[in-house]
């Protein structure tokens, strides 16, 4: 018999292999765990940055000088022109967002500034610190009942219109130092 005579099996495909019974669970796992821990870390990320902002700023005190015009529209606040010594801080959390201000200016600028915030001169009521404690402890200001002539009021909007807290030394009625809070909530 000659070798091209001799039967020759037919080839067979060999069948693919399996994968172990354990890689499918893992496999289920992985894409069930890294999304998971992403969020996870993002969330912690988020969460100490805010914190952090907030120890910042009380270490550092206000960032000197004016808001910017973004900040101004947003929490309807301006800047008396020729004011001196501005410094300001934002706060932004899911609740409300926050800008702290403060300056110093003339006795007619304030005026005219009360009057764009929708109040006077004549609502600042002596003695009365419309800021409280955990809200200056947060820049750094120290409001209290010592030698200082402080005068306060608030003034509400209804949503979307930010609030504002308003306090103002008055040491030196030629030369009042303002210190104001606009609050705005979703």
């Amino acid at each position: 018999m000659q070798p091209e005579q001799l039967a020759r099996p037919e080839e067979q495909p060999v069948p693919p292999r399996r994968a172990p019974r354990w890689v499918k669970p893992l496999i289920v796992f992985l894409l069930v765990a890294i999304p998971a821990g992403y969020l996870y870390i993002s969330a912690m990320q988020s969460r100490s940055g805010s914190e952090s902002k907030r120890e910042e700023a009380a270490q550092t005190g206000l960032e000197s000088g004016w808001p910017s015009r973004l900040q101004r529209r947003i929490y309807g606040m301006t800047v008396p022109p020729g004011a001196a010594y501005v410094a300001h801080y934002e706060t932004n959390s899911w609740k409300s967002s926050s800008l702290y201000l403060q300056f110093t200016t003339t006795g007619d600028r304030l005026d005219h500034w009360l009057e764009q915030l929708g109040t006077s001169s004549a609502e600042l009521q002596p003695g009365r610190i419309t800021i409280d404690k955990d809200e200056a402890d947060v820049v750094g200001w120290k409001f209290g009942p010592d030698d200082h002539h402080w005068r306060g009021t608030a003034v509400s909007h209804d949503k979307p219109e930010p609030n504002f807290e308003i306090v103002v030394n008055w040491d030196n009625p030629n030369r009042p130092r303002a210190y104001v809070i606009s609050t705005t909530t979703p």
